[in-house]
């Protein structure tokens, strides 16, 4: 069974670009922590939806889950990673900064922008540190194995919430939160006026290997799609 899933992972990546690289004060360990560790193999699933998008550049460099105007500390091009080390060793300059957008942040959202009447729903998905890191809105508290977040009820129609909730529910042990700690990012945000979205957050507790992960979310995915409820 194709799933009728558009598939993002805006973390996964961990390339530093060339243009750049230079003036990275980061380790390769510290480049790995700012982004989504294991996205990359728990959301490996693209031959089995119909559309899924990811890159390689790290979250450090281009954060594609951030506004472009967005210039703050924790923005599209920080200044300090989540765990508020220094990423840069001079600052970016704004040409710099634009040249990356162009290139990484810009064909990203092109993409997901991209229409297709494959796609019922598109799915944001991330992994989140067990305990909030210090650049978080709950900074120090224990979180749940997953987070689901539809934008105040707004991303997607209340009875396809519910249903992705109990899904979710039944593969993980309950341990399941709606908008706690995250209420939805800028890619659901973003693209809601094309489609339904939701985001979704893995915890990365190291209670379930990534292998583990990935096969319950898609016994999740599964079960919405074929119980698919009707729009309100």
């Amino acid at each position: 069974m194709t799933l009728p899933l558009l598939i993002s992972v805006p973390h996964a990546g961990l390339r530093v670009p060339d243009e750049v690289a230079d003036r990275c004060l980061l380790t390769p360990r510290e480049v790995a922590e700012d982004g989504d560790e294991g996205a990359a193999e728990i959301y490996a699933f693209a031959d089995r939806v119909a559309r899924h998008h990811t890159t390689d550049v790290a979250r450090a460099v281009v954060d594609l889950n951030r506004p472009r105007d967005d210039r703050s500390k924790d923005g599209v091009v920080k200044t300090h990673t989540c765990w508020d080390v220094p990423i840069w060793r001079t600052p970016l300059d704004d040409r710099t900064v634009d040249g990356l957008l162009d290139r990484y942040w810009a064909p990203y959202h092109a993409e997901l922008e991209a229409p297709g009447d494959d796609v019922v729903l598109g799915v944001d998905c991330h992994t989140m540190a067990s305990t909030a890191p210090p650049v978080a809105p709950d900074v120090g508290r224990v979180r749940p194995s997953v987070c689901l977040s539809d934008v105040g009820g707004t991303s997607l129609p209340r009875a396809w919430f519910d249903r992705l909730v109990a899904s979710f529910e039944a593969t993980f042990d309950g341990d399941v939160r709606r908008n706690d700690p995250f209420g939805g990012g800028y890619v659901t945000r973003r693209h809601l006026r094309e489609r339904p979205w939701v985001q979704l957050e893995l915890s990365r507790s190291p209670d379930r290997s990534t292998i583990e992960k990935r096969e319950r979310v898609l016994d999740a995915l599964t079960r919405f799609c074929r119980a698919l409820p009707r729009a309100r």
